[in-house]
């Protein structure tokens, strides 16, 4: 995540009038149409049907079951290539360590569902304070990665660190601030997948900096990609190595900026969410 500037955003935009004109050659302005005194059985016939279709559009629409069983035109069932960016209709995990979500299931789903709510706990403003941040790490880590990834982040989260993110000496922010830290997983894609080891990306954007009046650090979006390679330890899956690289990132809306007031009430006030695939 970095602390680079957003980009400029548009102004809102002009709405025109149409004004439509009688169709048809002759007087304009002469006598207009009866209304017909009935509807005839063809037209009948056409709303019954659609209406028809409607209701069975619902129903379909409302049926329980997972979205595994959906199928491709002929019958043939749909994969996972196939329908890459919708939920799979799995239900969450109901366990949790701490407030880490945890007890994934042993399949491709599951691990992508690890990787993506580790992204979010590795991406928080907890890891900007010391104990919380081992915390974190001894949660999501392999047991074999957890001394090796914890000292390296030790050395990264210094003063001079917090320094540059506008942050007081131990990773807290200034007073009449409100730091923000938060990752938010767009979807996930499984690289490699081994039964005891998979390799999950999850795509993220992520909100970075100070809310406040006068802070030199306003908060920015960016966008990323997590490449996370997980091991089946005792139960669940844990993390062995993560990476990060820039992108994919869209073209900025023209949604205009909101004050430092409205940012760190809607950080403080919306709460995040356990992720499954």
């Amino acid at each position: 995540m970095s602390l680079s500037d957003d980009g400029d955003y548009g102004g809102p935009r002009t709405g025109q009038t149409r004004t439509r004109l009688p169709e048809g050659g002759g007087d304009s302005y002469g006598p207009a149409r009866r209304p017909r005194a009935g509807m005839s059985s063809r037209n009948l016939i056409t709303i019954v049907g659609v209406v028809v279709l409607l209701i069975a559009a619902i129903a379909f629409a409302n049926r329980g079951g997972s979205g595994n069983n959906e199928s491709a035109p002929g019958g043939a069932a749909k994969t996972a290539d196939d329908r890459p960016t919708t939920p799979t209709g799995t239900k969450p995990v109901t366990g949790k360590n701490g407030d880490i979500a945890a007890g994934f299931a042993k399949t491709e789903q599951g691990a992508q569902s690890a990787a993506t709510n580790y992204a979010v706990a590795l991406g928080s403003s907890e890891m900007f304070r010391h104990d919380q941040r081992h915390r974190i790490v001894r949660t999501v880590m392999a047991p074999s990665a957890v001394d090796g990834y914890q000292n390296t982040l030790d050395k990264v989260y210094t003063a001079d660190f917090f320094k540059s993110a506008g942050l007081k000496a131990d990773g807290t922010a200034p007073q009449g601030m409100a730091f923000v830290s938060r990752t938010v997983p767009i979807g996930t894609k499984i690289k490699e997948f081994s039964g005891d080891r998979a390799t999950v990306e999850v795509w993220c954007t992520g909100l970075l900096g100070l809310a406040g009046e006068g802070s030199v650090r306003p908060v920015t979006t960016s966008w990323f990609t997590t490449t996370m390679k997980l091991v089946w330890t005792d139960g669940d899956w844990k993390t062995l190595t993560n990476s990060q690289q820039n992108g994919p990132a869209p073209v900025s809306g023209d949604v205009p900026a909101s004050g430092a007031k409205e940012i760190a009430g809607a950080v403080e006030g919306y709460g995040g969410f356990t992720y499954a695939r």
